[in-house]
């Protein structure tokens, strides 16, 4: 006997095997077996996005080169709509496929064709993002938050249906809870998912833009940024740890000196005010700007 969970585990694949969530098969005479999985050629201008879809952002590039390749060889993967009425569909998953196909030229695309309630039609949308699109970690979290709070599950049914460890499913949730500022840098990459859970360890939110300010403009890694959220926590003496959180007027200070010299600076300081300052340079050009600025003739 086969255990192996299915990648999609109890959600978009279970609905779609379902004949009555399958309105071709109720135009077939009720041969269920043959029409479930079937796929229509649906006129484009006759389908509208899903308003549930999780998906905020399509990469313009990457959106151009599947619409390439889809100009060339056609779209291979149907999207999956819902009917809405007489010639009327609605996206349930494909949103990137179907807009690469509107910029490919087509007027129809492959599709299956299924019926479905809005509930089941959000919890179909975000199931299957999660599992197929490559969503930013704050996209992720907020289709978990909407699993939760709109379809009603558990964190634990959460983490079933789209076959995640249930720590994984709190991790990214607990992302939300990270100032505006923060989740922004996460969602344009400007810090990984380790520099964020270590963020989220700290309880004090001034603490974390601190934190964020300084992995941003001095490239820390997870394992300093880790460090120094320990240290914060425990309130570990400073002759013990490298202070890596920089007070708030040298924060400022330390933002002017990258504006001004165009460079890496790293600033550190102890509550004694002894430290250090650094200046970073690649190439021979960049020092003699940097010299400039510092000995103006």
């Amino acid at each position: 006997m086969n255990t192996k969970r299915n990648a999609l585990g109890k959600g978009l694949g279970a609905l779609l095997q379902n004949p009555d969530t399958d309105i071709t098969s109720r135009a077939q005479g009720g041969n269920e077996s043959a029409t479930v999985g079937s796929i229509s050629e649906i006129p484009v201008d006759q389908i509208e996005a899903n308003p549930f879809q999780p998906r905020t952002y399509f990469e313009e590039e990457a959106l151009r080169e599947l619409a390439d390749s889809i100009h060339e060889m056609g779209l291979i993967q149907p999207v999956t709509v819902r009917k809405l009425g007489y010639d009327k569909y609605q996206l349930i998953s494909g949103e990137r496929r179907f807009r690469a196909s509107q910029l490919a030229g087509l007027t129809s695309i492959p599709a299956y064709i299924r019926i479905a309630n809005d509930q089941a039609m959000l919890e179909m949308a975000l199931v299957e993002n999660i599992q197929r699109e490559e969503l930013d970690a704050i996209e992720i979290a907020l289709a978990y938050q909407r699993l939760i709070e709109e379809v009603k599950l558990t964190q634990e049914e959460v983490s079933e249906k789209v076959a995640k460890k249930r720590s994984t499913v709190t991790n990214y949730l607990r992302l939300l809870k990270l100032p505006p500022e923060i989740q922004l840098g996460i969602r344009q990459k400007a810090i990984s998912m380790g520099h964020a859970r270590a963020l989220i360890g700290l309880d004090d939110a001034k603490q974390q833009l601190q934190l964020f300010n300084q992995i941003t403009s001095q490239e820390l890694s997870v394992r300093q940024v880790e460090e120094a959220a320990r240290a914060s926590k425990a309130d570990i003496p400073v002759s013990k740890k490298e202070i890596l959180v920089l007070p708030e007027n040298l924060q400022m200070v330390l933002d002017q000196l990258n504006k001004r010299f165009e460079a890496k600076v790293d600033l550190k300081s102890d509550p004694k005010g002894k430290g250090h300052l650094n200046i970073r340079f690649n190439s021979a050009e960049q020092l003699q700007s940097i010299l400039k600025k510092l000995m103006p003739e």
